[in-house]
């Protein structure tokens, strides 16, 4: 799935992308955080969108658990491993239109329903998440 359109620029500012509270980091911790980001890779495994993510769906897991470990006010593990976060632009080489927005949301979606038992996930915060993660996934989005 390698890019071969220009680059599509979502019409959203990415400063409407909301923070997090890192009530979810407390609650979890890393090893829930990292918990919860391999059973969702398990879930983007069977999806139609698992071309993206490379041969080893495991390494892809623990990069984007360090990010979220990092996002959630963890430790700045994303940045001591892989460099600064910078995420559209580490997504250009992958043809992320609508349809691919949509089915890696709704694989995280799936995720959150047990998210809480599963991970410790603070209910509180899964609304607040469940936003973060569409409009997020918007602004991926690289190809029209």
């Amino acid at each position: 799935m390698a890019r071969n359109k220009p680059i599509h620029v979502p019409e959203m500012d990415p400063a409407d992308i909301p923070s997090l509270s890192p009530e979810i980091y407390v609650a979890m911790g890393k090893d829930g955080i990292f918990r919860m980001l391999s059973d969702f890779y398990g879930v983007l495994g069977t999806s139609s969108i698992r071309p993206m993510f490379g041969e080893n769906l495991q390494e892809a897991s623990r990069r984007s658990a360090a990010f979220y470990v990092q996002l959630l006010g963890g430790p700045p593990m994303y940045n001591e491993g892989y460099g600064p976060p910078m995420m559209r632009r580490r997504h250009f080489p992958f043809e992320i239109d609508e349809t691919a927005r949509l089915v890696w949301r709704d694989c995280f979606y799936r995720i959150l329903e047990n998210a809480e038992d599963a991970y410790g996930f603070p209910s509180a915060h899964l609304p607040a998440f469940r936003e973060f993660l569409d409009r997020f996934s918007k602004w991926m989005v690289n190809t029209a």
